[in-house]
């Protein structure tokens, strides 16, 4: 019989996890990975895989635990309350104090290349779906005739994401929880609703 871990497994996964927010995935190194799940490298590779496979791990936890807030939004009435609920719990999350500032997966695409390439694609793959399936969502509202004739549902979802992104940057340099809310703000009043759609 195999010997038990001496761990907990999904412990050491936020420990990681805090790690990698904080340094990005190419500035996180094993010995700082290991020190803070309280685990000897070969236990990492037995339980987790490589570094790769660990962050993998790591964001899928992330978008479970820290980004649930999504699918929420998504349910909103109206493309007004979807965006409002995306940017301003996004911001939440990025200034949340029980956790380091800004977005793991922006944290580790910044400056991510060479060893870290492959994670950079899999962060831009990752975007790109959630900037899918925003755009499904405006589609409908365009259909509903909540968005003014002739606006892009793909162009307003890039535009959303574009100032979530900002605001994951702005988060990692120091701006606060009403920072970010007021550009959110700002962001919604550029929004071409109806306004038939907005009473």
């Amino acid at each position: 019989m195999g010997r038990h871990k001496e761990f907990d497994v999904d412990e050491a996964l936020c420990a990681a996890l805090q790690v990698f927010w904080r340094q990005g995935y190419e500035g996180a190194s094993l010995t700082e990975l290991t020190e803070a799940m309280g685990i000897t490298r070969p236990s990492l590779y037995a339980t987790y895989g490589n570094k790769e496979d660990l962050f993998r791990k790591v964001l899928d936890r992330y978008e479970q635990n820290h980004l649930c807030f999504v699918a929420h939004a998504l349910e909103e009435p109206t493309a007004r309350a979807t965006i409002e609920r995306l940017l301003k719990g996004y911001a939440d999350v990025l200034t949340n104090p029980m956790h380091p500032p800004g977005c793991l997966g922006v944290n580790s695409t910044v400056g991510c290349g060479g060893e870290g390439n492959a994670i950079r694609q899999e962060l831009i793959a990752r975007r790109s779906l959630s900037e899918d399936t925003l755009r499904q969502r405006l589609d409908r509202a365009a259909q509903d005739g909540e968005l003014s004739s002739g606006e892009s549902p793909a162009d307003w979802a890039r535009y959303v994401m574009a100032v979530g992104l900002g605001m994951a940057m702005k988060a990692a340099s120091g701006a606060t929880r009403d920072e970010l809310y007021k550009v959110a703000d700002l962001a919604l009043r550029a929004l071409p609703v109806r306004e038939t759609a907005e009473v």
